[in-house]
């Protein structure tokens, strides 16, 4: 495989562009060891070359359906006209035909874009309208769930620009403070002894304030795939934003994904990531990976009034066994404890799943993550004190809907 197969490096470039503006994390670097795979395997045949591809640039079960046919669609497969005829005719909707709709519309934006890139600036007119949204103000209230691909992106670079403004808590130490609440004997001493011993000139001391630890527990089972990419690129976000920052991700077991996404560049910290993880997509053992983490890793991180995100959905593969326990530990160990759910979206969200009903007793604070605006008002509070005792969240009737308005 050299530059003189026709223009078959230059198209490569454009399917890996495509793929990326798709949603697949491609960059040049896999490009390049797709490239190399290439001209190890050879082009003699179109399996050969569908595979190779395959096994550089897929990472994750849930890409495979957006590279498969992104592939059929950009180099030309025989059928395709027959699948788009079929398209065109009546027929029985599987249940994972909206999956698929979307993951053409979302190919079809992708390749839009790769060919309109060549065409010529259209000068844009701007008019300022009374009582409209602005796509920004708009884009703030989009699921996750329903992105396009042109929205995943906005909607990546708003997260990329977020401020999270952490509030400091007081330390057991002291700092010298002219305007401190309490007396420094020790500094005071020494101001005394300069000056001869004659007279002691009171000097004051204050706490010193430092913003607490952060751990980030994500689930990352199947019923959380559509959220997991983009907390990711959050999780990514508040890490680079603070210096004792932990992240931990579950489904059937638990992962430690801090050093890898202390990556500065969020594409290669997220590939990291894959790489690391080997239970994408699966099951959810909550209460099995939340007593390996109360064992191998709260002393180790979970010091100095430490905050806790604990993001899942609640839904147990095993039923909530052991949950409570090892929620009641958890609770005793962190100095805050917030539960994001993205069910929670739902106005008259009840927590029926025996996961969550063991979870709710033992956080602090029940927060949505379904969009932009909830991630915007996690943010808030964080820079915020912690929500006193008595307005921590109960567990209520089935009889009675739990409406997200009420949740603090």
């Amino acid at each position: 495989m050299d530059a003189s197969d026709g223009r078959l490096i230059e198209n490569f470039v454009y399917f890996g562009r495509t793929l990326r503006a798709a949603g697949l994390p491609v960059g040049p670097g896999k490009l390049l060891d797709a490239v190399e795979a290439l001209r190890t395997v050879g082009l003699a045949r179109r399996d050969d070359f569908y595979w190779t591809l395959h096994s550089v640039l897929v990472t994750r079960r849930d890409q495979r359906p957006l590279f498969d046919q992104a592939f059929h669609l950009f180099w030309r497969n025989p059928q395709l006209l027959e699948r788009m005829m079929g398209l065109m005719l009546p027929s029985f909707r599987a249940p994972d035909e909206p999956q698929r709709e979307e993951i053409a519309r979302r190919l079809a934006e992708a390749m839009a874009g790769e060919r309109g890139s060549d065409d010529p600036p259209v000068e844009e007119t701007e008019i300022d309208a009374a009582l409209t949204w602005s796509d920004r103000e708009l884009l703030q209230h989009i699921d996750f769930e329903k992105m396009s691909a042109a929205e995943e992106a906005a909607a990546k670079r708003a997260i990329a620009a977020l401020h999270l403004a952490i509030r400091p808590a007081a330390t057991r130490r002291y700092r010298s403070d002219p305007g401190g609440s309490r007396i420094d004997p020790r500094g005071s001493l020494r101001a005394s002894l300069r000056q001869g011993g004659g007279a002691i000139p009171l000097r004051f001391r204050e706490r010193r304030r430092r913003r607490p630890p952060i751990v980030v527990l994500c689930d990352i089972s199947g019923s959380m795939a559509r959220y997991s990419r983009m907390l990711l690129h959050f999780i990514h976000r508040a890490a680079a934003g603070h210096d004792r920052f932990h992240a931990f991700l579950f489904g059937t077991r638990l992962t430690n994904a801090t050093r890898s996404l202390r990556n500065r560049d969020v594409d290669e910290a997220l590939a990291q990531v894959s790489g690391t993880v080997t239970d994408w997509s699966g099951g959810t053992r909550i209460g099995a990976c939340l007593a390996e983490f109360n064992r191998l890793w709260s002393r180790r991180v979970l010091a100095q009034g430490a905050i806790v995100l604990l993001i899942t959905d609640g839904i147990d593969r095993d039923g909530g066994e052991g949950l409570a326990a090892e929620m009641a530990r958890l609770r005793r160990s962190c100095h805050r404890l917030i539960w994001l759910n993205p069910l929670l979206r739902w106005q008259f969200y009840e927590p029926k799943a025996m996961g969550a009903r063991a979870i709710l007793p033992y956080v602090d604070e029940f927060r949505p993550v379904h969009n932009l605006e909830s991630l915007a008002d996690l943010a808030e509070a964080l820079s915020k004190p912690a929500a006193s005792p008595a307005a921590r969240p109960q567990v209520r009737p089935r009889s009675t809907p739990l409406i997200a308005a009420e949740v603090p």
